[in-house]
């Protein structure tokens, strides 16, 4: 299989394969092996704190660790098993509903069996975050590996 349609393949089968990436309607905006980005809607259901309108802390998290997910496998180039192992977000500003999130994710360091990502989340503009992330992943199979519950064939 060619990345192109590797990536392909991700982009229309990623919200089914991960179930919650569908139900918050996460949409990939962009996948290749350099980085992936996605939008989220906004909805009124994200709020946490009803009286200052801020939108879930774990909302962000979700995204961020959903498109770091998916910009290792694009780097990677082959469906193989990952897990994250550590996730650290910096929470920069709040993010306010009315207004759908941002996230830039690219895997800057990739060994045989450890990936070092970074994220960006962002609202209005890229240059002004709402929460930035390092992650680290941990690849569980062989490249080219397929996990049995994983329908990215």
């Amino acid at each position: 299989m060619s990345k192109e349609s590797f990536y392909d393949t991700l982009r229309r089968s990623y919200a089914t394969s991960v179930p919650h990436v569908g139900e918050l309607g996460i949409e990939l905006t962009r996948i290749d092996g350099e980085a992936a980005e996605a939008r989220l809607p906004c909805r009124p259901e994200f709020i946490s704190d009803i009286e200052h309108q801020l939108i879930h802390t774990g909302i962000v998290t979700t995204l961020i660790d959903s498109i770091c997910g998916i910009a290792l496998l694009a780097h990677i180039g082959l469906p193989t098993r990952i897990a994250t192992l550590d996730l650290r977000v910096d929470y920069l500003r709040p993010s306010r509903p009315g207004k759908d999130l941002w996230c830039r994710a690219e895997c800057y360091r990739l060994t045989e069996q450890i990936a070092f990502l970074r994220a960006s989340v962002w609202q209005d503009d890229p240059t002004a975050p709402v929460a930035s992330s390092l992650a680290t992943f941990m690849r569980t199979g062989r490249p080219g590996e397929k996990s049995e519950r994983s329908s990215l064939q």
